[in-house]
């Protein structure tokens, strides 16, 4: 089928609209992960680290990492796609580590107060949440070195790894809005910060959502 050049060529607005909402969520991200260090005060106590850790994991460095594929609103994007690959996969590093220091600082945290692990929804999600992203950065280890992966396709791996890191970030969102519902939280925030704290989540996670659904849908598109 041939498509006319008209087809074939996005509106300005739509254009437009999709580096907006990646600019504005390169904000976003980083307000809400400055507002939560400023609330959580880190080092002012055991507790401090858990939110200002796991809030530079999900909200920070995992959203930068994927927004670096955006054609839109990607800060490196001029350069090749292995550059990109090999700067997502150090974020993705980096959100891991942090997500892993935050889930020791809440836990010896209840450890030292002599309280029971992992009881509320918010925590179960949250270790389910890093065990995954951990999993999510080994499995992504082939695509950088596709030796490691015979028999397997480039094209099929990185659709895998885009399904999987998409259910991940929706992961990490859903325990970063499960948290806004803590005492601490409540007990912190006033009513419209918590109100404007859950939108920033929701919005980041739309953006992310059609950012790679859409990506997914072009390379569909293409092959017909």
């Amino acid at each position: 089928m041939v498509y006319s050049k008209e087809t074939e060529t996005e509106p300005r607005i739509y254009g437009f609209t999709r580096t907006a909402s990646a600019v504005l969520t390169h904000f976003i991200c980083i307000a809400f992960t400055v507002f939560i260090a400023v609330l959580s005060r880190p080092g002012t106590s055991w507790f401090s680290w858990h939110p200002f850790f796991m809030t530079l994991a999900f909200s920070f460095f995992m959203t930068e990492a994927i927004l670096l594929f955006s054609p839109y609103g990607s800060p490196i994007k001029r350069f090749p796609h292995k550059t990109k690959g090999r700067v997502h996969w150090v974020l993705q590093c980096l959100c891991v580590s942090c997500a892993v220091l935050g889930l020791t600082a809440i836990s010896y945290n209840k450890h030292l107060n002599g309280k029971p692990h992992f009881t509320s929804w918010h925590g179960l999600l949250g270790l389910l949440t890093v065990c995954v992203v951990g999993l999510q950065s080994l499995a992504a280890v082939p695509l950088i070195y596709h030796s490691l992966a015979k028999g397997w396709s480039l094209a099929k791996l990185k659709r895998y790894h885009a399904a999987s890191g998409l259910v991940t970030y929706l992961l990490g969102s859903a325990s970063l809005l499960l948290g806004l519902s803590s005492a601490w939280f409540t007990a912190s925030a006033w009513e419209y910060t918590w109100y404007l704290s859950a939108l920033c989540i929701a919005l980041n996670a739309l953006v992310i959502m059609n950012q790679v659904s859409s990506a997914y849908t072009a390379k569909k598109r293409l092959q017909y």
